[in-house]
């Protein structure tokens, strides 16, 4: 995806036709490609994943199916390849990444095809995915560029300008044309081919009264009339199944936020952030599931994790839920007497469950990022409908550190800025793309909205510690500041938990507010939990949520 190289490059006769190369609509630099053998030794050997006599799943692609040399996400983008093999059981097939950033068909067949095939035997699996790169001239830069369409006769001679192969002559085929190869060769060795279509782009949207000038607003970009149309017809004609990722992708960015969709690419319009690459891989394992074609059939038995995860909550007829989020302050162990409790227990002394379900989803020692990271707040996400609330209360292990210990803290604030964390624990090593504490907030906003359902921001409650003796600890100046101004920004109810809290041991003083907390400053007894749950009714009901109809 080299920047500027349509634009002097020039059709070239052959044949007594005139290609012209297809433009580059990316615009983007992209430098992975800048040493082959650099990148030769970062890629998997062919069929080096290979389990005793199981089948290996080989993923032929670009950088939206494998980001940067080493396609770890070190510069915060994702290719979708490194999440397939989460889709498909390790016990009976393998997953392995074969794709490279800056190819395209043509640079990919030639320079990378041959190794592949070395190590694809028969009933292995091969999915393509290519096209991003087809653009840009076809002598020069990164010389890369295909003919446009499907033909099996259009060809043309060009002498190598630049690169590895500079003065040497190339046979340029269409991309309709590589295609087919890539499946006739797979079927050679007694493998499986799969064409997929490309992921979306995304690229900003105009406002007319604007005078075209570029708005915050984006949208997902679908190549229908060109790759997209193209790989499917060559599918067809061959017989291949084929997976419209581009249509599955593109739909569900539809249903999401203009902002939403803008995070789920990262640095530039094409290439993907985590949730970018999470979101194409589950679409990819989606559209391979769903598929009719009888081929497909083996492959579909050895997949898993397909269906949504989801919290497991019961839910009865004409009641909404409420989903209760946050950390140890609102879920602890919550069964001795004696010992630590979080408010999320109390639930039932506060709601009417004749009216509605809650659950407690809360987790100890979450923060935002982590409760994100672990896949927890997906799981309320995918649970949410029309008509539910969603109590989002995080805090305490937000302070962490961003980059050493549990790898928990987020960027202080609410900006929407991001950096990249390498975070290790344990045995784990990877690399993560860190929010700030209010960007978390307005994503967990945002996700309620896009599912119908209401969300309420609680502020974090106080810490047993009296500064001057006399009142309780506040954080009206860090985390009360930010929960206010994300619920500003976004028009959401705001429980002052912390406050109303506070306030009540004020009132008894720092003696008799003993009994309130279990075992240190933070975590609260039964008692304590007790008085967290009243506060949160005495909020509903002060805000006029709608969520306090729901109250005993």
């Amino acid at each position: 995806m080299l920047a500027g190289t349509v634009a002097c490059c020039t059709a070239v006769q052959a044949q007594d036709k005139e290609y012209k190369p297809m433009d580059d609509v990316n615009r983007v630099v992209d430098l992975t490609l800048d040493s082959l053998e650099k990148v030769k030794t970062a890629r998997p050997e062919a069929g080096s994943s290979r389990v005793d006599d199981h089948p290996v799943l080989f993923l032929v692609g670009n950088s939206t199916m494998r980001t940067g040399t080493k396609g770890n996400g070190d510069n915060g983008q994702w290719g979708w390849g490194f999440f397939a093999h989460h889709y498909f059981d390790e016990n009976r097939i393998t997953v392995e990444n074969q794709a490279l950033g800056g190819t395209s068909s043509r640079t990919f067949y030639t320079q990378l095809w041959p190794d592949v095939k070395r190590g694809i035997r028969p009933g292995d699996w091969v999915i393509i995915e290519l096209g991003h790169n087809d653009n840009g001239p076809f002598d020069s830069g990164r010389c890369r560029a295909t003919i446009k369409g499907i033909s099996a006769t259009d060809s043309l001679v060009v002498t190598l300008k630049e690169g590895p192969h500079q003065g040497q002559q190339e046979t340029v085929y269409s991309y309709g044309e590589y295609m087919r190869r890539f499946v006739r060769e797979t079927r050679a060795l007694g493998a499986h081919p799969i064409l997929m279509s490309l992921t979306p782009r995304k690229r900003a949207t105009s406002d007319p009264s604007r005078q075209g000038e570029e708005t915050s607003g984006w949208e997902a970009v679908r190549v229908n009339d060109s790759f997209g149309l193209w790989a499917r017809q060559v599918a067809e004609e061959l017989n291949v199944p084929f997976i419209d990722l581009n249509e599955l992708s593109a739909a569900k960015y539809d249903a999401m936020s203009s902002w939403k969709l803008n995070y789920h690419f990262y640095l530039d319009n094409i290439h993907t952030s985590k949730f970018g690459a999470e979101h194409n891989a589950r679409c990819a394992a989606e559209g391979l599931m769903v598929c009719s074609h009888p081929e497909l059939q083996p492959l579909q038995a050895m997949m898993q994790n397909v269906a949504l995860p989801t919290t497991g909550v019961k839910r009865e007829q004409g009641k909404p839920v409420v989903f209760i989020t946050g950390d140890s302050t609102v879920k602890n162990t919550d069964r001795d007497s004696t010992g630590m409790w979080g408010w999320g227990s109390q639930a039932w002394r506060i709601f009417d469950e004749n009216k509605i379900t809650y659950i407690n989803c809360a987790q100890a020692g979450r923060s935002l990022r982590t409760y994100l990271r672990e896949g927890r707040w997906e799981k309320v996400y995918n649970d949410l409908q029309p008509g539910d609330f969603v109590l989002i209360q995080f805090g305490h292990n937000d302070i962490g550190e961003l980059h050493r210990g549990k790898h928990r803290g987020d960027i202080p604030g609410v900006a929407d800025t991001s950096c990249v964390s390498r975070v290790v624990l344990k045995d784990e090593a990877y690399n993560e793309v860190v929010y700030s504490f209010g960007w978390y907030l307005r994503k967990m906003i945002d996700d309620c909205r896009e599912k119908g359902a209401t969300p309420i921001i609680v502020s974090l409650t106080p810490r047993n510690e009296w500064p001057d003796g006399q009142h309780i600890e506040r954080r009206n100046d860090s985390y009360g500041l930010w929960y206010r101004a994300v619920a500003e920004q976004t028009g959401t109810t705001f429980l002052d938990l912390h406050n109303i809290t506070a306030d009540a041991l004020d009132a008894i003083g720092p003696e008799a507010a003993k009994a309130y907390y279990c075992g240190d400053h933070t975590h609260t007894s039964l008692r304590g939990a007790r008085l967290n749950a009243l506060g949160i009714a005495i909020a509903l009901r002060r805000t006029g949520s709608d969520l306090a109809k729901y109250l005993k």
